[in-house]
């Protein structure tokens, strides 16, 4: 295929199921991660074990200079970035009467800052080779809100409004923006739940269960295909059913 997907917070959950996704699909992989684990070369060997390329490079997404060499050190190695996705995101939740600065701005600083310091660097050379996809990954929080996530309920919205007006901005490129927003999945930070908790979330689905990194990975290899070559500024709900 010859194409090149980059996906921000690649070492573990989602992004890691993105990247080995679009690995069998046939795209060479820029991984991007920003503390240093084992896990990431193991992905990397996942990676590779579909006969294709993969890039790691080191970066805080809320760092634009960092940003940057990212984004060179992927074309230095693989060529170009056909697909972003802004997959990078924290929380730190409290209430807001105890929330204190720096989580709120930290949170603002990686999920959404971080998608424009990413996007900004990427989307020069998208106009330059007059295609390109970029997949930004949401949240159903950024649009129902949820108590003890002001910081990260307001980065994700965030994300959907800059989702959109960039998708006006570079319609005519043959670029395409858009965004998803998952609601509960299973993930790492899901298994210490107890099963009463599990099951209270389960119980607000109507699908009755979470969902897997893999539903949301085949999203984005949909949104990246020439399947969805009429699908821009859209935000795609993958939550069960839980926000209709």
């Amino acid at each position: 295929m010859g194409k090149v997907v980059f996906v921000t917070g690649a070492a573990r959950g989602i992004g890691k199921e993105i990247c080995l996704v679009m690995a069998k699909e046939g795209y060479d992989v820029s991984l991007n991660y920003r503390t240093k684990t084992d896990e990431v070369d193991e992905v990397k060997k996942e990676i590779e074990s579909y006969g294709v390329k993969c890039a790691i490079v080191q970066g805080d997404v809320g760092n634009y200079e960092e940003c940057a060499k990212m984004v060179n050190e992927t074309v230095e190695q693989l060529g170009s970035i056909d697909v972003l996705v802004n997959n990078a995101g924290i929380t730190k939740d409290g209430l807001l009467m105890r929330m204190n600065r720096e989580d709120f701005t930290r949170v603002i600083d990686v999920n959404l800052v971080g998608t424009f310091n990413v996007t900004r660097n990427v989307i020069p050379l998208m106009i330059k080779q007059r295609s390109g996809r970029i997949i930004n990954i949401a949240s159903i929080v950024g649009i129902t809100g949820n108590a003890g996530q002001t910081n990260y309920a307001a980065s994700k919205a965030g994300i959907i409004g800059f989702t959109k007006s960039l998708a006006k901005e570079v319609a005519s490129r043959n670029i395409l923006i858009n965004a998803i927003a998952p609601g509960f999945i299973a993930t790492d930070m899901t298994k210490v739940l107890s099963d009463e908790q599990k099951e209270n979330i389960n119980a607000q689905i109507p699908l009755k269960r979470m969902g897997s990194a893999n539903d949301i990975a085949k999203v984005v290899k949909f949104l990246a295909s020439d399947d969805s070559s009429y699908i821009t500024g859209q935000v795609i709900h993958v939550d069960g059913g839980m926000l209709m």
